[in-house]
């Protein structure tokens, strides 16, 4: 139980080695992450160019401002694997985990209106169905909204055309989770049961004290589950319409991410409507809400082959870069991919590491070919700064046969021992918690 327990905890981002606020909770730790489906691998079977670069910069710091950066924050901190991330909390910029204030103090002051006004974070699945964007529907381009993330929340530099390019075909190449509840215009399938029956009735009834409203009229099932505008739904302002569409997975709800289930949903509608609904009325919406939410394969477990190839698809980018002589791109990829490649030597612990024991030779010769790897990569892109683009594409073909060939195996072989594993994984942060509360208790005695 005491297992199970740490695993379901995200761990506290705290100490010396952060600039964010003690207490603040990224989720890094997590072991099961959302799964990420692409449209362009289920209908052509492999993702462009242009997706990968943008997948890869969404991944990159360094196309945020300083203190994001500094923090190792990145757009995939707050959208993990383009989903959502319900267990991120900034002290200052969140009111509770799973929002956060765009417009607070941290990342740019010159943009903090004054108020902690934290929004909920959302999924970015199905986006390229979901304009207008914003919480509030205050931008109708996607690449106009992601520039403002980037340049004025995080207070960036302003991001080349090439990169704003990648982000919106990787976002908008992000599809929803496949739901077998749902068929044709959003209706349920013949597999539904009475309740879910029952509430997609209730879903579609006019609301008594104003007939021209009802769920489906904002929530419209023929159009990924939203009408595209703003309404005021007694939260205290105009707030667009979500997607119904994987909701399952994307709490907490309403725009600020008050609500942690369907259930009080539910009730403040009810609530705020009068809506008039029986307690089964009420479960049926609730079963019919979920069976809309649903999705298959929403998690997948963490591993170090997931982490490879992802790390390849990131370092794909390389090719056309060095070919194209572009020394931007090609820095963002090397310090990218060798943050990347860092942290993955982080998961696997080290033979003076007192959490784990056995696999001493498979962890050594794990962490040893992930420095090599980064050091070649490190050489790409010395290469290309002083213009030796031949040297460049000579040092990003050593990397490529090491990663193609030797270092899966090697790493994967180091897995039993890694942070991977669910035993080694909670041996080692409740370690690290029983160290930083040391620190904190020593540093309260000398103060």
């Amino acid at each position: 139980m005491a297992l199970a327990i740490q695993r379901a905890i995200a761990f506290p981002v705290d100490g010396k080695q952060t600039t964010l606020p003690a207490g603040s909770e990224l989720n890094e730790d997590a072991l099961d992450l959302p799964r990420e489906v692409f449209h362009s691998e289920a209908v052509g079977g492999r993702r462009s160019h242009l997706v990968n670069l943008g997948d890869m910069a969404f991944n990159a710091p360094d196309i945020l401002g300083g203190t994001a950066r500094q923090a190792g924050i990145s757009c995939a901190t707050c959208h993990v694997n383009g989903a959502s991330n319900p267990k991120l909390f900034i002290p200052g910029m969140s009111t509770r985990p799973g929002n956060f204030d765009t417009s607070g103090p941290l990342f740019n002051p010159k943009a903090d209106n004054l108020t902690l006004d934290a929004v909920r974070i959302p999924s970015l699945r199905g986006a390229r169905y979901l304009a207008p964007y914003g919480s509030d529907g205050r931008t109708a381009s996607l690449r106009d909204f992601i520039r403002n993330v980037i340049v004025v929340e995080f207070a960036g530099p302003e991001p080349s055309p090439a990169i704003l390019d990648g982000l919106v075909a990787y976002i908008q190449d992000i599809d929803f989770l496949p739901n077998p509840s749902l068929g044709p215009g959003g209706k349920l399938t013949a597999e539904a049961n009475d309740a879910e029956r029952r509430g997609e009735v209730l879903f579609r009834k006019p609301f008594p004290h104003d007939p021209g409203l009802s769920c489906a009229g904002c929530h419209d099932p023929s159009d990924a589950f939203l009408d595209h505008k703003q309404h005021d739904v007694g939260t205290g302002g105009l707030y667009k319409t979500p997607t119904l569409l994987n909701a399952d997975f994307n709490a907490p709800y309403l725009h600020d991410g008050r609500y942690d289930t369907y259930d009080q949903v539910v009730g403040h509608f009810d609530d705020k409507f009068e809506l008039r609904l029986s307690a089964q009325d009420k479960a049926d919406l609730v079963a019919y809400l979920t069976a809309v939410g649903d999705g298959v394969g929403a998690y997948e477990r963490d591993g170090a082959a997931a982490r490879l190839q992802e790390i390849t698809s990131f370092v794909s980018v390389l090719t056309k870069a060095i070919a194209d002589h572009d020394n931007d791109t090609i820095d963002l990829v090397v310090d990218t991919v060798g943050g990347e490649l860092r942290e993955l030597t982080e998961r696997v612990p080290d033979r003076r590491d007192s959490t784990v024991s056995g696999g001493v030779k498979q962890r050594n010769l794990a962490r040893m070919a992930l420095k090599e790897v980064v050091l070649i990569l490190r050489r790409v892109g010395v290469d290309a700064a002083s213009g030796n683009y031949d040297a460049a594409a000579a040092d990003y073909g050593a990397y490529d046969r090491l990663m193609n060939a030797a270092v899966p195996a090697i790493v994967n072989s180091a897995e039993p021992w890694s942070l991977f594993n669910p035993i080694v994984h909670d041996a080692h942060y409740v370690a690290l918690r029983r160290l930083l509360q040391s620190d904190k208790q020593s540093l309260q005695r000398v103060n």
